[in-house]
């Protein structure tokens, strides 16, 4: 189970995420599709639709933040150092218990340990990560191999709810001009509640195209460099750090299904559909004892 983290710059980016969904929401729902698609299908059509998103994205985040990102379990006995360090001074292989369980393994020094190969110690989570590809404050958690697809999922939901966000805003200027015309009596000025109402929605309205470009820019830039991280088979880390392909080069659709699981495709944007991590863990063993 995942303690959660009390980092101050990752409960903060929490607060924000969704204060800045529960806005935009606020906003959809009070000042865009009541206020110029009111009593119509069309209305609650895209009340139920914008919400129906709402939800996948909150689901998604939870799933990122509150699941394991693939902690590597601590041994039953740590590394003694001091015994390694002399047997490395006098060329001599460890013996026993302080052998590796396989030789692509490498050590920990934090955790005192053996790790997996591909995994890496994050500073913040205090614990190595199997595949740990970045510590992301957005979600307060690592994103490593068990919830990279969650990940994703949210960053490809920020996205969609951004770009439905502005279609609603800009869709809903053109049936609005007409509404208030409806609304104005004959001949007589604009009175100072038409004026206070039009007042209050070009301000939301503003506020939240610029949110919406915002994120919706900035959950696009990291998803590619998820995708090209996927492809290219390397986490961020390992293309900071260097370090070269892992294993021979994959299709495509073959790197993707060991992120989303091999189910359908279509079920790889449900965010309650689990890996299978019996399969993982027969490919990179992590149950050990030193």
């Amino acid at each position: 189970m995942v303690v959660f983290r009390k980092d101050p710059c990752g409960v903060t980016c929490l607060l924000m995420t969704y204060a800045a969904v529960i806005y935009a929401d606020y906003v959809i729902v009070r000042w865009i599709v009541l206020q110029s698609m009111p009593e119509t299908y069309w209305g609650l059509f895209h009340i139920i639709a914008f919400n129906v998103i709402v939800l996948m994205l909150f689901t998604s985040h939870a799933r990122a933040v509150f699941s394991d990102p693939g902690i590597v379990p601590l041994p039953t006995n740590r590394i003694d150092f001091s015994d390694l360090h002399s047997s490395q001074e006098a060329g001599e292989p460890l013996q026993g218990t302080q052998q590796p369980p396989d030789e692509d393994w490498t050590i920990c020094t934090r955790c005192e340990m053996y790790r997996p190969p591909r995994a890496h110690h994050c500073r913040i989570c205090r614990r190595c990560i199997r595949r740990m590809d970045h510590h992301c404050p957005w979600i307060n958690n690592c994103v490593g191999e068990w919830n990279q697809k969650y990940f994703i999922q949210f960053l490809f939901y920020v996205a969609l709810l951004s770009a439905y966000s502005i279609f609603l805003v800009t869709i809903s200027w053109y049936y609005h001009g007409a509404e208030v015309d409806a609304k104005r009596p004959s001949g007589m000025p604009t009175n100072r509640e038409l004026i206070q109402l039009k007042q209050s929605r070009i301000l939301h309205s503003v506020i939240l195209v610029l949110e919406s470009i915002l994120f919706g820019l900035f959950v696009c830039a990291i998803a590619c460099d998820q995708f090209d991280a996927i492809f290219s088979d390397e986490t961020l880390v390992e293309q900071a750090k260097r370090q070269g392909p892992f294993r021979p080069k994959k299709a495509k659709m073959s790197l993707m299904a060991e992120v989303f699981g091999h189910s359908h495709p279509i079920k790889w944007l449900l965010p309650w559909h689990s890996l299978d991590k019996k399969i993982l863990n027969k490919s990179h063993p992590s149950s050990y004892t030193v």
